[in-house]
């Protein structure tokens, strides 16, 4: 359910009366003690003490690491919202996965789904919008392509894409720590699920400077993937900044400029994008080295800076060889966290919704980790949870 009123609504009707006050109590309980089990499992594989639970080692496994907001405030400061912030949410996503590695390149011409005007233009809006960004303005995109007669919709994403691993059973980590207490977390779940004995195994996730410190220190032997749904939104904008600051570029030829981005980024071959964004960094200028002079957000100098500095680090830091990631099998965008980032959003933010710091907001991330992973966690906290010492337990 969206809120305690809604499952209090919903056990009403099934004749049980509970308050959404007792179901937040409830709720409080439980969340409390998943995350004294997660901690628990992570003091036990520091105490190397912790052993896999699974019966079979998986042949392709995938880490996936993204970030959500929910609204924290003071607790036990009366009624109504005190002291509120905006914060993040980490959000782990631990995959199985489909054997499917090819011999070649299955998908060596990037997919429909990243061809499509329109539909780039809205995941670069989207995505600045859920960054708080402002959307650097665009023209009017070109007219897509007529749909061959009898063909299906585009996939959304190459997750969808036939060639792409397929998930088969996902676990979650969620919690409000700093990422150098994240990590720890992270890597108790992978080793309960034998993840560092699988035959091939990646680590995906966005430019974000603490993902890439918990690959380093937890997951260092697993394949570093940088999202390319993030790469796409960086090239967008920087073809969008070139053609807008340039006159020898006219604004019909700021698709065709992506579309060659686009593809030596999605054959590998992002050393050649690197090397042209910086001849056009060189023309139309460098942002200020004053750190006082701070430029506009759609300002085509610092589009062009954000967008290279984003390429050359992870370029230079080995995750961009999409081609080798496709031929074994491995995902190329962190599509399967984002979308779980977004069935904890449905339950933890919303424009009513504060969450009691730090207890509250901790608590609730536990329950829904335990409901969104699949392999029926929360079902066996429920069979194995103690009862009252004063009540009779019904078989």
């Amino acid at each position: 359910m969206h809120s305690f009123a809604d499952a209090a609504l919903a056990l009403g009707l099934s004749g049980l009366t509970i308050s959404p006050r007792h179901v937040q109590q409830l709720t409080q309980q439980v969340g409390t003690a998943l995350a004294r089990a997660r901690d628990e499992q992570a003091q036990q594989r520091r105490r190397r003490q912790l052993a896999p639970r699974v019966a079979v080692t998986p042949e392709v496994v995938a880490v996936e690491v993204d970030g959500g907001r929910l609204r924290p405030r003071a607790a036990d400061r009366g009624r109504g919202v005190h002291e509120a912030e905006h914060k993040e949410d980490k959000v782990a996503c631990l995959v199985t996965l489909t054997d499917c590695a090819h011999a070649e390149d299955p998908q060596p011409e990037p997919p429909p789904s990243f061809v499509q005007p329109r539909r780039i233009q809205r995941l670069v809006q989207q995505r600045a919008g859920q960054a708080g960004d402002p959307i650097p303005e665009a023209g009017e995109p070109p007219a897509e392509p007529a749909a061959a007669e009898g063909a299906g919709p585009p996939a959304a994403d190459p997750a969808a894409e036939p060639w792409a691993p397929k998930r088969l059973v996902r676990t979650c980590v969620a919690s409000m720590v700093q990422s150098r207490s994240f990590g720890p977390l992270m890597a108790a779940e992978a080793q309960s699920r034998d993840f560092y004995a699988a035959r091939r195994k990646a680590f995906v996730a966005d430019g974000l400077a603490y993902n890439w410190s918990i690959h380093r220190g937890y997951f260092a032997d697993f394949v570093p993937i940088v999202d390319f749904l993030h790469v796409v939104c960086y090239l967008f904008k920087a073809a969008q900044a070139v053609s807008s600051s340039d006159s020898a570029e006219s604004e019909a030829q700021r698709w065709p400029l992506y579309l060659r981005w686009l593809r030596s980024c999605w054959q590998g071959r992002a050393g050649e994008v690197i090397q042209q964004m910086e001849d056009y960094q060189q023309r139309v200028g460098c942002p200020p080295k004053n750190k006082g002079e701070e430029l506009p957000a759609t300002d085509p100098r610092r589009l062009l800076a954000e967008a290279l500095s984003y390429l050359r680090n992870n370029h230079n830091a080995g995750r961009m060889d999409y081609p080798r990631y496709r031929r074994e099998g491995l995902p190329t965008t962190s599509s399967l966290a984002e979308s779980l980032v977004g069935e904890f959003n449905a339950r933890v933010k919303g424009k009513q919704k504060f969450w009691n710091r730090p207890a509250g907001a901790e608590a609730v991330l536990q329950v829904r980790a335990a409901l969104l992973s699949e392999d029926g966690r929360l079902q066996r906290y429920f069979a194995q949870r103690p009862g009252s010492p004063y009540r009779r337990r019904v078989a």
